[in-house]
């Protein structure tokens, strides 16, 4: 096998697609398992320790982020008939405890200690769901950051585990029956069970009652489509089952079923283009849905009778604000809306009137609501890129409220402006985007700028608080935001403005972002880096190949790169409906367009870039990062570092540990500040 100029081996692969020859020189680096891609890559992995190693403020930097990490974090309680489940991590933990406390202002006792479980740290806690009743507790444990969870079962009374263990069981959804004998729940199949590599699809919708073996569990409903997400919840009390199937990450069909009656799944809605979630309480069941406008409204209906002709509007759909999310207490609803990518909390009435506003400490984002559909507090968690994490507890009948729980954090907001702006992208689009820097910064084009983006999946980049980006702020560096199209700032219309055939409006967009802070005078092109992760990643390896003259350092962060291969690895074909498939030719076109490893150009002046990825990620596959690494190294000339950083026992980000995560982030700053001429 030949070799390119860095001595990386090459090959002759050239694949004929839809009459198009496309050539793939590095597709031997696709199979982790073989030793040779094996050796190449700790031959990466320590050319860029000795890289990141010679950097002269990498210890400063390490020492601020271990004092910034140990910043703690706390989740939002779930009641359960006055027992309140939330998670916790204090100090340097690798692992947050599930913590579980009798009375709202009673002691807190350990459901789920991770760390005493593994003291390598690399066991995380993916899930939990505690009984209505608050007796029993069903979570999910995975290792390594694989999130390949395994469902156990524990008696909040006596904090004794329960025999049963079920595998397969990834992000699963459970509802509890009303007497806690059993749980309906998703799973995925067994290995040898489904066509080989077929086993991260296939989810299905199970019953299991407690004492039995899980083997013999009901199957309640599988999807005609091995792609197919359904998820489950139930009335409280456990008359009505509800199946919700998403099609696509914008499309979902509804299944109800008289569990008391016996009979059989009723399609609610099915085969329509829009999205739709289902609540029980207060008798019926509400809906929200896009199906009457992009920005989501709010239906009810009878599960006796769910036609859609009989669903009263509660809310209808707001042009100017999105409605991202609904909880139920006993006489109210609780709406959180996105207005201009910032949260807004309102409550209403069961119909949805005697709307009020609950007055939130700041600009920022609401991270999760607690409540029971029977019960008579909520409690949300709040923050912004200046309000740590706090947890409040709230009377929904006078809109009282009080902190229950909060992080403590040295930050003063005073030393910081926030600001959202507006830009135009390249097809005239207004796009939002927030830019956070120190006060009283000079606009005279030297300022260290990191921006970073996601766009797409409908998720949305609201403010939010994270630690280590304190470090750069306290060197004096700007953080920018944009509101990129593929993201659900903006509702479904937003969204899809930036998926398939229209991807390109997202790396559009982020250009413009960077044009507009090199034009404003917050930066300029060398003290500018960019970095996203997942499809952040994408977007970071489309900045890189379509606009290298942009940037300084580009972090690509657990990356989809290869888009006319990327379907055939792990769970990717999950993304089809938001990226297309390179099987279709007109769908071929637009991937083949913009796919960054095709893209990459012989003697091209490339920016400084660290491509990180994980060794467990079953969500991307490290190829992805290796091949695009080896390209970029043959192919730039411009004599800045093209590093490749693969993290063992780790996987695409969720479950990470302390330790794992204080590693990653010196070495990613460690690289920013170091590129960008910062010092500590």
């Amino acid at each position: 096998m030949a070799t390119d100029r860095t001595g990386t081996p090459v090959s002759d692969v050239v694949d004929i697609l839809h009459g198009e020859p496309v050539a793939d020189p590095y597709r031997w680096l696709e199979n982790g398992d073989d030793p040779a891609v094996a050796e190449w890559t700790r031959e990466q992995n320590a050319r860029t320790e000795r890289y990141l190693a010679a950097i002269p403020d990498r210890l400063r930097i390490r020492e601020r982020l271990d004092t910034l990490l140990a910043i703690g974090v706390v989740g939002v309680p779930t009641p359960a008939r006055g027992r309140y489940l939330y998670q916790l991590r204090e100090g340097r933990r690798n692992q947050p405890l599930l913590l579980v406390r009798d009375g709202v202002d009673g002691p807190d006792r350990v459901a789920v200690d991770p760390d005493a479980l593994n003291p390598d740290g690399t066991t995380a806690l993916d899930w939990y769901y505690p009984s209505q009743d608050g007796r029993f507790l069903a979570y999910g444990l995975s290792e390594d950051g694989s999130e390949r969870s395994v469902l156990h079962l524990l008696d909040l009374d006596t904090l004794a585990p329960l025999a049963e263990r079920i595998p397969d069981t990834r992000a699963a959804d459970l509802a509890w029956l009303p007497d806690s004998s059993g749980f309906y729940y998703t799973r995925y199949p067994a290995a040898g069970t489904v066509p080989e590599g077929d086993e991260q699809y296939h989810r299905a919708v199970y019953l299991h009652r407690l004492g039995t073996d899980p083997a013999d569990d009901t199957l309640v409903h599988r999807p005609a489509d091995k792609t197919w997400w359904p998820g489950v919840s139930l009335s409280p009390d456990g008359r009505w089952l509800l199946i919700s199937v998403a099609r696509t990450f914008d499309e979902t069909d509804l299944y109800l079923q008289n569990v008391a009656a016996g009979g059989p799944l009723v399609p609610v809605v099915e085969d329509l283009p829009a999205g739709f979630e289902g609540h029980f309480a207060h008798g019926r069941l509400y809906i929200r849905s896009n199906v009457e406008g992009p920005t989501w409204g709010l239906y009810a209906a009878d599960p006796a009778r769910p036609d859609r002709a009989a669903w009263a509007t509660i809310v209808a759909p707001d042009p100017d604000a999105v409605l991202e999310g609904v909880t139920m207490t006993r006489g109210h609803i609780a709406l959180t809306w996105l207005e201009r990518a910032t949260s807004r909390l309102v409550l209403v009435a069961p119909d949805g009137s005697d709307a009020r506003d609950v007055a939130l400490p700041a600009l920022g984002s609401i991270f999760g609501l607690g409540a029971e559909p029977d019960g008579d507090e909520l409690f949300y968690g709040f923050s912004s890129y200046t309000t740590p994490p706090t947890v409040y507890r709230l009377d929904p009948a006078t809109a009282s409220q009080t902190i229950w729980r909060r992080v403590e954090a040295d930050v003063d907001p005073a030393r910081l402006d926030v600001r959202q702006v507006t830009f135009t992208s390249r097809d005239g689009t207004p796009v939002t985007m927030f830019v956070v820097a120190p006060r009283g910064i000079r606009l005279d084009g030297r300022n260290p700028v990191y921006l970073t983006g996601y766009g797409g999946f409908n998720i949305s980049m609201a403010p939010a608080f994270a630690r280590s980006l304190l470090l750069w702020l306290e060197a004096g560096g700007v953080l920018a935001v944009p509101n990129l199209r593929g993201g659900g700032e903006y509702g479904e219309r937003w969204h899809q403005g930036g998926m398939l055939g229209a991807k390109q409006n997202t790396f559009d967009d982020c250009i413009a972002a960077a044009e507009w802070l090199i034009g404003q005078g917050y930066t300029a092109p060398d003290r500018l880096a960019f970095a996203g992760g997942s499809n952040g990643g994408l977007l970071a390896g489309a900045l890189v190949t379509q606009r290298p003259d942009l940037f300084r350092a580009v972090v690509v962060q657990v990356p989809l790169l290869d888009m006319l291969r990327y379907h055939q690895f792990l769970i990717a074909e999950l993304w089809i409906p938001e990226y297309g498939s390179p099987e279709d030719p007109d769908q071929f076109r637009w991937l083949r367009a913009y796919s960054p490893y095709h893209h990459v150009r012989e003697g091209t002046a490339y920016p400084a870039v660290l491509l990180a990825t994980a060794e467990s990620d079953t969500r991307v596959d490290p190829m992805h990062a290796r091949k695009m690494a080896a390209r970029l190294q043959a192919a730039t000339s411009s004599g800045r570092p093209i590093l490749l950083r693969l993290e063992a026992r780790a996987g695409h980000g969720a479950g990470k540990p302390l330790a794992k995560i204080l590693d990653e982030l010196t070495d990613t700053w460690s690289f920013v500040f170091h590129e960008l001429g910062v010092t500590r």
